[in-house]
């Protein structure tokens, strides 16, 4: 069993290491490459529980890809497995910024370097879109009408309203929360 579990810890550090060596573009890329190593590859956890994980992360302060592995590694692991998925969605981008600021000013005026990082913002684009996708496809298919509206009225408050996110990732949060204790008091089922 210890032996069990300390190859778990192996493969989630590996795995965190390497979903944060190679996610660029920020918090919102890596939840396609946390589902797909996660869900899909190693099975360990479902599809409802990645929504849950994508919304406990971007609800709580601090980068998608830490609160992603918290989460993950609790789950696999408890405090153990917290540590060593943190320690791993860390390294990368301490090293890397590490080195950034260091070659900064070289960086900043190399031509090469801008236009790579102007081509890697249509494949950022592209991960996105398929994040969206799948989380409203997974909304979608789960057939909850309510569920579905509050997913349309999210958007269009926010793509059309320009309304802070934040605002509402709390609004969506406390309706959440009615809905659950109201369900609850009734002896319903979500």
């Amino acid at each position: 069993m210890n032996q069990d579990r300390n190859h778990v810890l192996r493969k989630l550090f590996l795995s965190t290491l390497y979903l944060s060596t190679f996610t660029f573009g920020g918090g919102y890329v890596i939840v396609t490459l946390l589902k797909n190593k996660f869900v899909d590859q190693y099975h360990w956890i479902d599809e409802e529980e990645m929504l849950d994980l994508v919304a406990i992360a971007q609800s709580s302060p601090g980068a998608i890809a830490v609160n992603g592995s918290i989460v993950v590694g609790y789950k696999l692991a408890r405090l153990p497995g917290v540590f060593v998925s943190v320690l791993g969605a860390i390294i990368p981008p301490m090293i890397i910024i590490t080195v950034i600021s260091a070659c900064y000013d070289a960086f900043r005026s190399n031509p090469y370097i801008a236009a790579l990082l102007r081509g890697m913002r249509s494949g950022v684009g592209a991960v996105i879109a398929s994040v969206v996708f799948d989380m409203s496809h997974n909304v979608v298919s789960s057939k909850d009408l309510i569920n579905i509206l509050v997913m349309l009225i999210s958007f269009c408050v926010s793509y059309y309203l320009k309304v802070n996110t934040a605002l509402i990732i709390l609004a969506v949060f406390l309706f959440g929360l009615l809905r659950s204790l109201l369900s609850a008091k009734r002896g319903n089922k979500i």
